[in-house]
């Protein structure tokens, strides 16, 4: 981890699990021991914090939930090497899998977590008892992939305040209605060695050479999914009506290769989903699951 910390009165994590060689994995957790597992990751920028509310309510529903931040972000370890390719996200997800003496978990994914759980299972890495993807498939508009790209890169020296933050936010997100207190953002920032607000995650993320090689990337994923209808792999696509990454069509294309898969439009939701209408997306997981 690079010389930063964490802002006073923001949470610690739960538990450290093991990624690939010894890497640190922040996680929360909800549930008992022996439950069986849900893991939930986050997208690209995000942190384990997004998925709270819905670890909470899937845990009282009898699943043991973890919520994981991804290396390079949040409270996990940055990679000294700068390795955030797919393939280093997915040894960290075997890794924790096998840390967690659960072969068989739910994966649910959002956008880069999406994109790792997908990897994961159509490529046998994971034996995943369930999946459930949140604004990803196959099909992305490169416009919307782009956007996000852009707003994680802008002011690269940081923020003076929450205020600016909260700016930041606004401008890239002008849907949601702007909160009233900050307070909530000190978990989505650290203090620099300059005082400097900067987000929390790994600057070196976005400079790896796979944001190039988005359309390898993307041939990953379909040839992922087009193995899905043989696995027996129960998987649903939940996507926000909203979205300028994952489009009514780029939905559509994933439910024709994977005709198994159930599908819930949350209508008033955009990319980040949790954040927008994490009320309906919970619920539309977990009738998911309820149906396993």
């Amino acid at each position: 981890m690079a010389s930063s910390r964490r802002l006073p009165g923001t949470p610690e994590p739960m538990t450290m699990l093991a990624g690939v060689d010894g890497l640190g994995i922040a996680a929360d957790t909800w549930g008992k021991k022996g439950d069986p597992l849900v893991l939930l990751l986050h997208g690209g920028g995000q942190t384990r914090h997004a998925w709270k509310g819905t670890g909470e309510e899937i845990a009282g529903s009898g699943y043991r939930t973890v919520s994981l931040d991804a290396r390079g972000h949040g409270d996990s370890d940055w990679a000294k090497d700068g390795a955030y390719d797919q393939d280093s996200m997915i040894d960290d997800l075997v890794a924790v899998v096998n840390d967690l003496d659960d072969p068989h978990p739910v994966l649910v994914g959002a956008s880069m977590g999406g994109s790792v759980c997908l990897c994961a299972v159509g490529e046998g890495r994971v034996d995943a008892r369930a999946l459930v993807l949140v604004d990803m498939a196959p099909q992305i508009e490169k416009e919307g992939a782009q956007r996000i790209l852009d707003f994680m890169a802008q002011k690269p020296e940081g923020f003076e305040s929450l205020e600016e933050v909260a700016e930041a936010i606004a401008s890239y997100q002008p849907h949601r209605t702007r909160p009233r207190a900050l307070d909530g953002l000190k978990k989505n920032v650290r203090l620099d060695e300059n005082d400097r607000l900067r987000w929390h995650w790994d600057p070196a993320w976005l400079g790896d050479k796979h944001f190039g090689e988005i359309g390898a990337r993307l041939d990953r994923l379909q040839n992922s999914a087009e193995k899905l209808p043989g696995m027996n792999i129960p998987t649903l696509l939940v996507r926000g009506g909203l979205s300028d990454v994952l489009s009514e069509a780029g939905a559509q294309a994933f439910l024709e290769t994977c005709p198994h898969a159930k599908y819930v439009n949350v209508t008033e939701a955009a990319h980040m989903m949790a954040g927008d209408r994490n009320d309906l997306f919970t619920t539309a997981v977990a009738d998911f699951l309820n149906s396993l």
